[in-house]
């Protein structure tokens, strides 16, 4: 009988250690193939990427980004921007395709000869004036000889102000400054701001924190007041009429659904905007019935208006709009039949119009 010095014991120490390792490498091969799936969509679909700020007004972001994530159809990327200006350069040199931006600021570029289109208007009456609760503000003449900050100079905010200054009589009295949303809250808590006026929830923030009281809605300053709008260029609309169809047909379609399902709707914003749900179903819910959500057509007329006052209060020279509104996408969406979140992906059975 053969007789070998290895100890049966020795022969199972050597080779645990490789079946250790290909226990190890067939996991690391498991866990990559996930993580590829889960952040990365099919080859088959098409990416558009849209670009915004987490405002209410531009809630179809996430809520598109997030209804066409899985599938074969076009996922529509929500990336989000800590400024309007950085989100016009994205678009002037392709590098998004859509952008959820100030409405003021499509008339600059169209009128610097960008090739910019505005295809839907977004969610309506979701701007704040708030101020400093040690101010005691309760309308503007409160906030005489005080600063309020506004996303930028070519934003809606700073028009409704300029306005309202006016009527009141109260030029040279107060003083108006740009500043990036995500950064008003902080500057009003630590004093160095008195007041601000911009999209929710960032007035919300103060609000709910003790920090500011309302000063007044941007609805009764405004009425049907226009904070962002989607901007596409003309020659992408041309290369692709049915993408930008379903993109405006799905983001019409999304806010219908959202005024329905506030708090599923709270709760999907939340996560792309890194805010609580809490602070977001506020501004979705306070005042009730406060945000609109079905006028998303975009009219002449109201951008018009827009011009006319940037003229006025010296934020461009001429009110040109012609060729800038393109209004054939929204007023041919679909409203039907929306219920559950996927619902908002309508497959049409008529073919588009292109």
């Amino acid at each position: 009988m053969p007789f070998s010095l290895k100890h049966p014991a020795a022969s199972n120490a050597t080779t645990l250690p490789w079946k250790l390792g290909l226990f190890f490498l067939a996991w690391l091969v498991f866990i990559s193939w996930l993580h590829l799936q889960l952040n990365h969509p099919p080859v088959s679909q098409k990416i558009v990427r849209m670009g915004y700020m987490p405002v209410v007004t531009n809630l179809a972001a996430p809520l598109l980004d997030k209804v066409s994530r899985n599938g074969d159809g076009v996922h529509f990327e929500a990336v989000k921007f800590s400024s309007f200006a950085e989100m016009a350069e994205a678009l002037r040199n392709d590098s998004i395709q859509a952008a959820f931006i100030i409405a003021p600021l499509a008339v600059v570029l169209h009128q610097q000869g960008a090739d910019v289109k505005v295809v839907l208007i977004g969610n309506r009456h979701e701007s704040t004036l708030v101020a400093r609760k040690s101010l005691n503000a309760r309308r503007l003449e409160d906030l005489f000889g005080r600063t309020i900050a506004v996303p930028m100079r070519y934003s809606g905010h700073n028009l409704c102000l300029q306005r309202m200054i006016e009527e009141k009589g109260l030029g040279g009295n107060i003083r108006v400054v740009e500043m990036n949303p995500p950064d008003m809250a902080s500057a009003l808590t630590s004093g160095a701001l008195d007041a601000y006026f911009v999209g929710e929830p960032f007035a919300a923030q103060t609000v709910l924190s003790g920090d500011a009281d309302v000063v007044d809605y941007v609805e009764s300053l405004w009425p049907g007041f226009i904070c962002n709008l989607v901007l596409v260029k003309s020659s992408w609309i041309d290369a692709n009429p049915s993408v930008v169809r379903q993109l405006v047909e799905t983001a019409a379609r999304s806010g219908i659904w959202a005024g329905r399902h506030p708090d599923e709707a709270a709760r999907i914003a939340s996560g792309y905007w890194n805010q609580s749900v809490d602070l977001v179903r506020h501004a979705l819910t306070t005042p009730s019935g406060r945000v609109v959500y079905d006028r998303f057509v975009p009219k002449a007329a109201e951008i018009q208006t827009m011009a006319d006052l940037m003229v006025r209060y010296g934020l461009t020279r001429q009110a040109d709009i012609t060729g800038l509104v393109e209004d054939r996408f929204a007023l041919d969406a679909s409203m039907d039949g929306i219920d559950d979140l996927d619902s908002i992906l309508l497959n049409r059975r008529h073919p588009p119009k292109e």
